[in-house]
């Protein structure tokens, strides 16, 4: 007969144990009311809408700010212009006010005299007879008459000045036309073409307004120069003419009519021809279009940069007597730019004129 086995609390396996145990857990989970959960969740949800509409307010608040800030700037900027517009209706109030008072203390009365005022206007027209009859007795002085195209009257800023007047004409090829390609395309041409070309007339009319504004007491003295330099009278050399002998100073001027422009331009040549003057010339007219392409010494290359022509612009500078103020008519050039430049500090340093004409001038 077999053995009956005997049960006790110690024959219980692990895995037994351990069920029990999660199923103890698992009632407690079942019992617990969950409606707590829920309610936590709706909580939060609430509490989350909150704060994104606070942090909307603090957005919107931030933009409001900004702009009151860009608000309170454009008021401020109002307010400095208005106290500058106060300030200048202060300045013009004063200025009229001191206008007035400078009026009257010349006897002018603020109040409507018509007797005084018509004694005044026959004192004025007066005067204009006497100015008139005085510009008049002047007129003489004008070595000839010169009239351009529309009869147009110019503010030059050229000092007519001098009892030694030199006016030094560039004779370059360049004269002909304001780009490289017109230039190359006259200077193929035939002569008579070239001394009609436009840019080149526009200088020999400019050679004979500045005679046509001389003074008839000075003497004057017209010289070319392109690779060389020659008196446009050749019989009177180098020697001062007197402006007072209008056909002689007519002759010089259409003298120029049988030029032809050609070759480079060498200013060192015509500073010279000045030192060859005697005595030197107290007033000198500069007409030209650019830089110089020529110095003392003759260069290898046909072509020349920007740089070159500084440099023998420089070197030229170095023969031109001192104190002697020179008055430039430059009528540009394509591929120059530096020539405004230089000839402006040559008219500054030398105490004369600087002048860039339109087309129509003179």
């Amino acid at each position: 007969m077999a053995r009956k086995r005997v049960f006790t609390t110690f024959n219980l396996s692990f895995l037994d144990i351990m069920s029990c145990g999660f199923g103890a857990v698992i009632l407690v989970f079942l019992i617990i009311d969950h409606s707590i959960e829920q309610q936590s969740q709706q909580l939060n949800k609430d509490l989350l809408a909150e704060v994104n509409l606070l942090d909307e307010d603090i957005v919107n608040g931030e933009q409001n700010l900004v702009r009151l800030r860009n608000t309170i700037s454009a008021v401020d900027l109002d307010i400095v212009e208005a106290r500058g517009l106060a300030n200048q209706i202060v300045e013009e109030i004063e200025s009229y006010q001191s206008l007035l008072e400078a009026l009257e203390n010349e006897g002018l009365s603020s109040e409507p005299d018509i007797d005084k005022q018509q004694r005044e206007i026959r004192q004025l027209e007066q005067q204009l007879e006497k100015l008139r009859a005085t510009s008049n007795s002047e007129a003489g002085k004008s070595a000839r008459s010169f009239l351009g195209d529309g009869n147009r009257q110019y503010l030059t800023g050229l000092n007519l000045g001098g009892r030694r007047v030199l006016i030094l004409l560039d004779s370059s090829a360049s004269m002909l036309a304001e780009n490289i390609v017109n230039i190359i395309r006259l200077r193929n041409m035939d002569d008579e073409v070239k001394k009609q070309s436009e840019k080149w007339r526009r200088a020999i009319n400019t050679v004979a307004w500045l005679g046509s504004n001389l003074d008839t007491s000075s003497q004057y003295q017209i010289v070319t120069f392109n690779t060389s330099a020659k008196p446009s009278l050749k019989q009177s050399g180098f020697q001062w003419l007197s402006v007072a002998e209008r056909a002689q100073l007519d002759n010089s001027i259409k003298a120029l009519d049988d030029l032809v422009p050609a070759g480079g331009t060498n200013l060192e040549k015509a500073f010279l021809a000045v030192l060859d003057m005697s005595p030197l010339p107290d007033n000198i007219f500069l007409i030209t279009d650019g830089l110089p392409t020529q110095g003392a010494k003759k260069t290898r290359s046909n072509t020349i940069n920007g740089k070159e022509r500084q440099r023998l612009f420089q070197n030229a500078l170095k023969l031109l007597p001192r104190n002697i103020p020179v008055n430039v008519i430059l009528a540009p050039m394509e591929g120059d730019p530096m020539a405004a430049s230089e000839f402006w500090k040559l008219a500054q340093l030398s105490k004369g004129s600087f002048l860039s004409p339109s087309k129509d001038w003179p």
